[in-house]
């Protein structure tokens, strides 16, 4: 057998890393009544104008790799007992090459994992669902089908993203789908066809849009002076799911 180069080696280890932007020490509400830690991965494949990471989707700078997924470990260990589980979020986690062997390890040291996910890699959700990976699955639904694209800035495959909620609904694995609600981008009428569209799902969560740091500033011209209410959107669409709640900002 001919030995392992050095080269393949170094190849082999640029498929498998973790591009961690950071990650914040204990959390009390990133992982539903759970303690945890909330990682951050950078990179994202959607652009939506209003993402408040916008140093996550495109800061590549804040990009580590090694030091600060040890750093990550380290803390882990030293919290063991006391933390119950990570919640992984970006960015974007499933498009990281290593995410699959960062979940497995996370595992393997006993603690929780939720996933956060706009639902672009149903691939991994299926190999993560499949391995009883993950324990709790957040996916941010953006839009309506027909608006998804110019919602998330790209062309977005949306029959993926069905297929991430399908699997996601049929895991048996706790979960709930979320939309940040931005005035001047999502009308009321929206609200009931993702209702219809997620019907039957355990829970969904209308949560209002942050108007600080976000990846468009060029958005704020299109927000100014608009309002939706939020009350009124949940007792629209609350027939349609198990549990409907709203996250305000303090």
């Amino acid at each position: 057998m001919e030995p392992i180069s050095l080269f393949f080696i170094a190849k082999l280890a640029f498929l498998i890393y973790m591009k961690i932007g950071g990650f914040q020490k204990l959390t009390l509400i990133d992982y539903p009544g759970k303690i945890a830690t909330t990682v951050f991965t950078v990179g994202c494949s959607f652009r939506c104008s209003f993402c408040h990471n916008p140093e996550l989707v495109l800061g590549s700078r804040l990009a580590a790799h090694g030091d600060q997924e040890d750093e990550f470990f380290e803390h882990l260990a030293k919290r063991k007992g006391r933390l119950e589980g990570v919640c992984i979020t970006g960015g974007e986690p499933t498009i990281q090459p290593g995410i699959v062997e960062f979940i497995r390890k996370i595992k393997s040291k006993g603690f929780l994992v939720k996933l956060d996910t706009n639902g672009t890699r149903p691939d991994v959700l299926r190999k993560v669902i499949g391995e009883r990976l993950v324990d709790f699955i957040a996916m941010d639904i953006k839009n309506t089908p027909r608006n998804y694209s110019k919602t998330v800035g790209i062309e977005a495959d949306v029959e993926r993203i069905k297929l991430s909620v399908d699997l996601i609904k049929n895991s048996g694995i706790p979960y709930e789908f979320r939309t940040t609600v931005v005035p001047g981008i999502h009308s009321e009428k929206d609200f009931l066809e993702i209702a219809r569209w997620l019907e039957g799902a355990e829970s969904y969560f209308l949560q209002e849009y942050r108007e600080k740091i976000i990846l468009d500033p060029n958005l704020k011209k299109k927000t100014k002076g608009k309002y939706l209410d939020l009350h009124k959107i949940k007792k629209s669409i609350q027939s349609y799911f198990g549990k409907v709640g709203i996250r305000e900002n303090n």
